[in-house]
């Protein structure tokens, strides 16, 4: 309450930090609905509203599939997440055993290894499994991932172990504990896991072009980035603006899904990410 109030000038910059952001979004989505000549010969300007992009990117690019394939693998893959990696995260944070210390030290390990370096082992893997074009390689790798555990590790451990013991002496289980204690507390946490969680499944594109090579199991990223060579292949003189036309309708698409994911549960990530930093 003794906090001073943003004055005018704070507004002003957050106000064009805003314009600054937005614009590129603005842009694309409203060069997708003018004629593709238009986005080439006059791309600041809007005349002429159309959903010629939309009906011919539609028509040259299998993105249903890919939006399908994407919302299967994000449902199963962000399941797994949002159920073991708080277990895990619980179990490090408010739990003694031996290595402890040690196995989570290995976990924090894997974070500094890059992804290019996992993907061929990644690879071999699933092809001794006979898994390579199928879902299963899209889903488990990586669904119980390093960064989660922590996470959950470090958001868990600001709660006060007295509230945990008074569970266990009120007769409650372990999991009743975790169910009716822990995660209405960490349910900040839990949301920003499930934003970032999505943003990286959905905009994931090394793995999925790497484990699958068939159009019926390719993610939406996959999709969009042959969706150049698509327009071209199905389209005898395909120019140059028609090319781009079709990619920022699909482009348009593809982003709506995690701007109303982040717009509807921005509070709570904005929470979870402050609860997450500072340990109490």
């Amino acid at each position: 309450m003794n906090q001073p109030r943003p004055g005018l000038v704070q507004y002003a910059v957050l106000a064009l930090l805003a314009v600054a952001f937005l614009y590129p979004i603005w842009w694309a989505v409203s060069s997708s609905l003018k004629p593709a000549a238009e986005i080439i010969t006059s791309p600041l300007s809007i005349g002429e509203l159309t959903l010629d992009n939309y009906r011919a990117m539609f028509a040259d690019v299998p993105i249903g599939t890919g939006f399908a394939n994407t919302a299967l693998v994000l449902v199963v893959k962000g399941a797994m997440t949002m159920f073991f990696c708080p277990l895990a995260g619980y179990a490090f944070a408010k739990y003694d055993f031996p290595g402890k210390n040690l196995l989570f030290g290995v976990v924090l390990l894997t974070l500094m290894l890059p992804t290019l370096v996992l993907v061929i082992p990644l690879l071999l893997e699933m092809s001794s499994l006979g898994w390579v074009n199928t879902y299963q390689a899209l889903i488990l790798p990586g669904s119980i991932d390093a960064f989660s555990i922590f996470w959950m590790r470090q958001t868990i451990a600001a709660i006060p172990n007295e509230l945990i013991d008074a569970g266990r002496v009120d007769g409650a289980g372990e999991f009743g504990i975790f169910a009716k204690v822990v995660l209405p507390v960490i349910r900040p946490g839990l949301a920003a896991l499930a934003v970032l969680t999505t943003m990286n499944v959905y905009n994931d594109f090394v793995w999925p072009v790497v484990a699958v090579n068939d159009t019926s199991h390719q993610t939406l990223q996959v999709v969009l980035s042959t969706l150049a060579q698509n327009v071209t292949g199905n389209r005898i003189g395909a120019d140059f603006a028609t090319v781009w036309g079709e990619l920022l309708a699909a482009g348009s698409i593809a982003m709506l899904p995690l701007l109303v994911i982040f717009v509807l549960l921005q509070r709570h990530f904005i929470n979870g990410i402050l609860a997450g930093s500072v340990k109490g």
